[in-house]
């Protein structure tokens, strides 16, 4: 048996034995506070003689009306759980059907007890007026107590069948009582029928002062007890009706706090509440998209970058800051492009600058911009760093070590330098990008082009070896001074001691 099937016909069989059990209570509760009563309007003498009347009404009225109502419910389930037997999306009226079971179900329940207080009430008229008013407005009580019980209770069990309608087909409003509502039937159920009741017997013992106190007492008990046992029934699943789907938005809200933004709940309500979940659902969807959203342009412009984007906002110009630049080029990627296919070109691009990006990110750099086949990385921008000299020099030997020991088949450059820039966004309005503009930078690649020239994979230049600590400092040599091309001044170069050679 698939799932569809046995959830509907599940359902079905626990609303059928609801309605017998529901319905019995009522109807045996009634009888009882009636019985109690019946002293109080026509004296003792006459309950034993109405009980023999009236019990086998009652019994075959119960009967016969319960298999009425299991009669019309199976054809309303019919129709409403077909798409669920049939394991396919509900049609617009089967989906309506679906969630206004509840509501048809106590419907069902309050008109025949409508129509049980009719005719009770008419087949006591031969006792007394006030008699027969008095058993009709206690069965059309109990048929409200009854019929609020009947609703809570089905709309609990139909709560799985619920999820899937609505999963298949969302409400745009809600439909049903909401929370205010559903606190009134706890007030009804638990506080104004009984009340009721109470006050019926405390006007008669007013109007008829020869009515024996034991009588009112014990009607009074009776009511009180009933008032007690109804109000608990009544406010734990009223409660439970609010709180149980509060309490899965609250733990999903509590796994989103966590960072598990994958959380949803089951909208398993088409009241205001049902609305509230499809709301945090639809909340949780707009986190995810918003963090897929960072996580794409953190990996399109870094993501420090794009932290201090949306820290900050985004406005056109930049600040000077003191920062280290490192440039990595390749060499002879024409020849490369000539010689291989290009999906093997790219597995190599990749190969290459996935070793620039984890150095870089390893020493709180940024990866400022793929241009072909070379990298920026920028070091004290957009976040300082202690040392933006140190930390570029030492991401440049580390480059250049991991590219001859993990990519030995490509040739590379790599260049370091260091000093004042201007870091911000440039472009447009509307299309702008984070980079930085300085000597540095232009410096770091000439010297990337000076080191794919020489034995020496990386150099860099004594600007930047004089502003490093000097930890890092010590790691490097000077060697001879060169005028790097478009430039007037002599720059000296520096080398690794332990020199990373094609």
């Amino acid at each position: 048996m698939t799932e569809g099937p046995q959830l509907a016909r599940g359902v079905a069989r626990r609303l059928n034995l609801l309605g017998w059990v529901v319905c019995g209570s009522g109807t045996l509760v009634v009888f009882l506070a009636i019985g109690f009563v019946i002293p109080v309007f026509l004296g003792s003498d006459q309950r034993d003689l109405l009980a023999r009347e009236n019990l086998p009404v009652v019994g075959a009225f119960y009967l016969s009306f319960g298999v009425l109502m299991t009669w019309l419910l199976k054809r309303r389930l019919a129709l409403a759980f077909a798409w669920l037997r049939e394991e396919r999306e509900p049609t617009e009226e089967e989906h309506r059907a679906t969630l206004r079971l509840p509501a048809h179900t106590a419907i069902l329940t309050g008109g025949a007890w409508i129509l049980g207080g009719v005719t009770m009430g008419a087949l006591n008229l031969d006792h007394s007026l006030g008699f027969a008013a008095v058993v009709s407005i206690a069965i059309w009580a109990g048929g409200d107590v009854t019929a609020a019980i009947v609703f809570v209770t089905t709309e609990r069990l139909l709560r799985p069948v619920t999820a899937l309608a609505l999963a298949a087909r969302p409400l745009d409003r809600a439909s049903g009582p909401g929370i205010r509502v559903r606190l009134l039937y706890g007030w009804s159920l638990g506080t104004f029928v009984p009340l009721i009741g109470v006050l019926v017997v405390s006007v008669v013992a007013i109007a008829k002062p020869e009515v024996e106190t034991e009588y009112l007492a014990g009607a009074s008990i009776f009511l009180a007890l009933v008032a007690l046992f109804v109000s608990l029934l009544a406010t734990t699943v009223s409660a439970r009706a609010v709180a149980d789907p509060l309490t899965s938005v609250r733990r999903a809200i509590d796994r989103v706090g966590r960072g598990e933004l994958e959380a949803e709940v089951a909208i398993d309500d088409a009241s205001e509440i049902g609305m509230l979940q499809a709301g945090f659902n639809r909340m949780a969807e707009g986190l995810r998209e918003r963090e897929r959203i960072r996580d794409i342009f953190g990996r399109q412009v870094g993501h420090e970058v794009a932290r201090a984007a949306l820290r900050d906002g985004t406005r056109l110009g930049g600040e000077e800051r003191e920062i280290g630049a490192v440039f990595v080029d390749l060499t002879g990627s024409t020849a490369m492009s000539l010689a291989l296919p290009p999906t093997e070109v790219v597995r190599l691009l990749n190969r290459f600058f996935r070793v620039v990006v984890d150095i870089v990110e390893d020493e709180n750099g940024l990866v400022n911009k793929f241009e072909g086949d070379a990298a920026l990385c920028l070091f004290g921008a957009p976040v300082a760093v202690e040392d933006p000299a140190g930390s570029a020099l030492r991401a440049g030997r580390r480059i250049a070590e991991r590219l001859e020991r993990e990519v030995p088949d490509i040739g590379f450059g790599v260049g370091v330098s260091a000093g004042r820039a201007v870091a911000g966004n440039v472009g447009a309005e509307h299309r702008f990008e984070y980079t930085v503009i300085g000597d540095p930078v232009n410096e770091a690649a000439r010297l990337s082009d000076l080191a794919r020239d020489r034995e020496v994979a990386v150099v860099a230049s004594d600007a930047a070896l004089d502003r490093a600590a000097p930890a890092e400092k010590a790691k490097w040599t000077l060697e001879e001074r060169v005028v790097l091309r478009g430039r007037l001044d002599a720059t000296g170069l520096a080398s690794p001691l332990l020199a990373v050679r094609h």
